[in-house]
């Protein structure tokens, strides 16, 4: 059974989904204004890995993850570059769908936009009206925070201690228009020449915390089995969250809440934000190295950790991924000089690391752990890759096996290159000029071959290659 940590109850739980085979999961979006940085790739990544191994494990997941698409930082962003917030947003919105698509990201079931839902939000916050939850003001809705009982459950946040830094947006002109300071925004009263929609209380557009609980409410359910996000979000934006949607529905929200760590930069640990100035984009990354790398970096640091960004860790994920990449080439080498029958003892020795692989994995995704296995699979398909025959059934078990547990990390094996007719005929080309002494034209094909990225080993089992 899986276990994961639900940050509402600060401690690891077994994983019980609502309907028995299927999981319902909320993850909050990125707000396009910009590329994504890695800080928010980490989330993508992270469970984008929990949503892979739910898979694996034989649930259906319901994956849905929004995209703000107006707030205050679309708007200015949009002045500033002369577009509209529409115009802005279908740009960026393109881009992390490429970006998504470099590191390996499942697409999500629905990727639901504020502004799509824009009748749905307007009735969620009529609802909290009627109810007393909400009240409008000068164009403005506001929420009455302290209305809802055991608001700050999720944070640990004391309600009597929040009226100053309760939202980072308060200001005076907008305390003014509240009941009380603590009152944060559902629906913002349009200003001169901004993007708006028409409203009861007039025109405006929605606040960035209805649009999750409205987004999570349509197109998963009242309740729904895990919301996720980065643990920035965890107070005030998932804390606004609970109280809408219960207040509404009379419900319980989400059964279980994950919060992914932060990452930080450099030696000093700094949390990386665009706030701060200090962030690097997908964008930039992924044409300067293999996107793999950077998935491999962030799929196998255990989601509720920090990670340190740095050019050495990036290295060594991509020496790590090369020993990965290579083990699974140098086993399809071997397909080639295969017979039938099965290795019994090996069908035990597999069996044992895909029960050491799950065992870390139930536990909270532990993904450190369950790398290391992947890693010791490996070697087995690095033992099996120097014999000179082995037994095809074999070696479909270790493929298959491998290929499985890889594949929860978004690491795809590119065994189509694998088939290149091409780098065959060349290898079959110099065998023959070495056997005829022909040296200059063998030396010609091994140095064609390493600028295409392939090492050539010459072994008592004739030829073996692998991409550097």
């Amino acid at each position: 059974m899986i276990n994961l940590y639900n940050t509402m109850t600060r401690k690891k739980e077994p994983f019980q989904p609502i309907t028995p085979g299927v999981v319902n999961m909320y993850v909050c979006g990125p707000t396009v204004y910009n590329y994504i940085h890695i800080g928010n790739a980490r989330s993508i990544i992270a469970f984008d890995t929990v949503r892979r191994y739910f898979e694996y494990r034989g649930f259906k997941v319901n994956f849905v993850s929004n995209f703000t698409d107006v707030d205050d930082k679309m708007i200015n962003t949009a002045k500033k570059e002369g577009t509209t917030v529409p115009k802005l947003a279908e740009k960026f919105i393109q881009a992390f769908m490429q970006d998504s698509k470099a590191i390996n990201v499942e697409p999500a079931t629905v990727n639901p936009r504020a502004t799509q839902n824009v009748p749905e939000i307007v009735d969620f916050i009529q609802v909290l009206i009627d109810k007393g939850y909400a009240y409008a003001s000068d164009g403005d809705v506001y929420y009455r925070t302290r209305k809802f009982a055991n608001y700050g459950k999720l944070s640990g946040q004391n309600i009597d201690e929040l009226e100053q830094g309760a939202s980072e947006h308060i200001n005076d002109e907008e305390t003014a228009r509240k009941e009380d300071p603590i009152d944060f925004a559902l629906w913002k009263g349009a200003k001169a020449d901004e993007i708006s929609w028409d409203a009861p209380w007039g025109k405006g557009r929605p606040g960035w915390h209805i649009e999750c609980s409205v987004m999570a409410t349509k197109y998963l359910g009242d309740t729904i089995d895990i919301h996720a996000g980065g643990e920035d979000l965890e107070f005030p934006h998932h804390e606004n969250e609970i109280a809408q949607s219960e207040a509404k529905t009379g419900k319980k929200f989400a059964n279980y809440w994950m919060h992914n760590g932060f990452v930080t930069v450099g030696d000093e640990n700094e949390k990386m934000s665009k706030s701060l100035g200090n962030f690097v984009t997908v964008h930039d990354i992924i044409n300067e190295m293999d996107p793999q790398i950077l998935r491999l970096f962030m799929a196998t640091t255990q989601y509720r950790r920090p990670i340190q960004y740095t050019r050495e860790n990036l290295e060594e994920a991509g020496n790590n991924l090369a020993k990965l990449q290579n083990a699974f080439a140098n086993l399809n080498y071997r397909f080639q000089n295969s017979e039938s029958g099965a290795d019994a003892g090996t069908d035990k020795r597999v069996k044992e690391l895909v029960e050491q692989f799950t065992t870390a994995m139930d536990d909270d995704f532990n993904v450190q752990n369950g790398i290391a296995v992947v890693y010791e699979l490996a070697k087995v398909l690095n033992v099996y890759s120097e014999q000179a025959t082995v037994k095809k059934e074999t070696l479909e078990l270790l493929k298959t096996t491998f290929v499985q547990l890889v594949s929860i990390f978004g690491i795809k094996l590119e065994e189509g290159q694998l088939e290149d007719e091409t780098i065959k005929q060349l290898i079959v080309e110099r065998d023959a000029a070495r056997d005829n002494k022909d040296f200059k034209r063998s030396d010609e094909i091994r140095d064609q071959l390493k600028e295409q990225g392939i090492n050539l080993e010459d072994t008592p089992q004739g030829t073996r290659w692998k991409r550097a």
